[in-house]
C-alpha cells in the first residue's frame, strides 16, 4: 500500500509540569520577609525593653531542659536583664533588616543566610530550644519553636535554578524533602505522645494559660475551646497523633491525594494559631512572633504539588527537563 494513503500518526500526549504564572517560590519569599518585619515591630514594644523581657521570656525557656542547656539560656537572659534596651533595639534592628535583605532579589540570599544564624541563635537562648528536651513540647504551644521554623523556611526557600514539582524540592531534592517533611511533621505527632501531653487536663491547662492579654473575642474562643477540651486530653493528644502521623505519611500520595492533606493541614494550623497559640500573642503587648503556625502553613504551601496538563513531544523536551517529583 502507498505510504501516502497511510493516516497521519499523532503521538500520545505527554504530562508535563505547568508553568506558574509567576515565581510561587518568590512569593513564600515575600511572605518570610513579613513574619521578620512583624518580628522586628513586635520586638519594638515596651515591655521588651524591660528587664521582664529577660527573666519572663528568655530564662523562663530554660526550665525543663537539661542543666547545660539551662546554664547557657539563663547566661544569655543575665546578659540581656543587664542590658534591656540596647540588646533589646538590637534584636529588633536585627529582624527588621532580615525581613528588609529577604523582601529584596539582589540581597535575598544574603537575608536567608544570616536568618538562618539568627533563627539558630534565638531557637537556643530565646525559646529553650522550643521546649523539645523538656518532656512537655506540643504543636498547640508552639514545637518544635517557631523561630526553628524559620531557619527551616529558609532552606526550602533557597534561591536555585533547578525546577521541580514543588517548591521545597528544589533546593533539597525530592528524597530529603519528603524527609525533612515526615521529620516536622511525624516528630510532632511523637511529641503528642508525651505523658505530660496524655493527661485529662493537659490540652485545657495549655489553652487556658494562653489566654490572658489577648482581645476579648479571642478570649472568648479560647475559653470556649479549653472547656471543650476538659477532661478530653487524652483522647485529643491520641487523635491528634494520629492526624499528624498521617500528614507525614501524606507527602509520599499522589499528587491529587496529596493536596487534599495538604488543605487538611493548613486547616489544622490555622486552627491552632487561632485556639491554642493565641495568633501568638501578637495583640498581648508580650508576643515576640506569631508563633509556629503560620511557619507551618508557609512550609505546606512549598510542598504544593503544581498542577499538570497534556502537551505534545515537539516542545515537551525542554519543560520536562530538570523536573523532579
Amino acid at each position: 500500500m502507498p505510504s501516502s494513503s497511510l493516516a497521519p500518526v499523532h503521538p500520545e500526549p505527554q504530562l508535563t509540569t505547568t508553568t506558574e504564572p509567576t515565581d510561587l517560590r518568590r512569593r513564600l519569599q515575600l511572605v518570610l520577609a513579613l513574619l521578620w518585619l512583624i518580628d522586628g515591630l513586635l520586638q519594638l514594644q515596651s515591655y521588651m525593653f524591660t528587664k521582664a523581657f529577660s527573666s519572663d521570656v528568655m530564662a523562663a525557656s530554660a526550665a525543663g531542659n537539661p542543666g547545660w542547656v539551662q546554664d547557657t539560656i539563663t547566661w544569655a537572659a543575665r546578659i540581656v536583664g543587664d542590658n534591656p534596651i540596647w540588646t533589646n533595639a538590637v534584636f529588633a534592628l536585627i529582624q527588621l533588616l532580615l525581613g528588609v535583605l529577604i523582601a529584596f532579589r539582589p540581597t535575598v540570599r544574603l537575608g536567608l543566610l544570616a536568618s538562618i544564624g539568627w533563627s539558630l541563635a534565638v531557637w537556643w537562648f530565646g525559646e529553650g530550644l522550643g521546649g523539645l528536651l523538656s518532656g512537655g513540647a506540643t504543636l498547640l504551644d508552639g514545637a518544635p519553636g517557631g523561630v526553628l521554623l524559620y531557619a527551616v523556611a529558609a532552606v526550602v526557600l533557597w534561591p536555585v535554578q533547578a525546577e521541580s514539582r514543588y517548591v521545597a524540592a528544589r533546593p533539597l531534592g525530592v528524597g530529603l524533602s519528603r524527609g525533612l517533611w515526615v521529620l516536622i511533621w511525624g516528630g510532632l505527632a511523637l511529641l503528642n505522645l508525651q505523658s505530660s501531653n496524655r493527661t485529662p487536663q493537659a490540652v485545657h491547662d495549655l489553652i487556658a494559660s494562653m489566654e490572658a492579654g489577648n482581645p476579648n473575642w479571642l478570649t472568648w474562643l479560647m475559653r470556649h475551646a479549653a472547656q471543650a477540651s476538659a477532661h478530653h486530653g487524652v483522647s485529643v493528644a491520641m487523635a491528634g497523633a494520629v492526624l499528624l502521623a498521617l500528614i507525614a505519611a501524606g507527602i509520599f500520595l499522589p499528587p491529587a491525594t496529596r493536596r487534599v492533606v495538604l488543605i487538611v493541614t493548613i486547616v489544622l494550623t490555622a486552627t491552632v494559631w487561632v485556639f491554642a497559640q493565641a495568633l501568638g500573642g501578637i495583640f498581648s503587648g508580650q508576643g515576640t512572633d506569631p508563633n509556629s503556625a503560620p511557619l507551618l502553613a508557609l512550609l505546606v504551601v512549598a510542598y504544593w504539588p503544581r498542577g499538570i496538563h497534556k502537551q505534545g513531544p515537539r516542545n515537551q523536551g525542554t519543560q520536562e527537563q530538570g523536573i523532579h517529583g
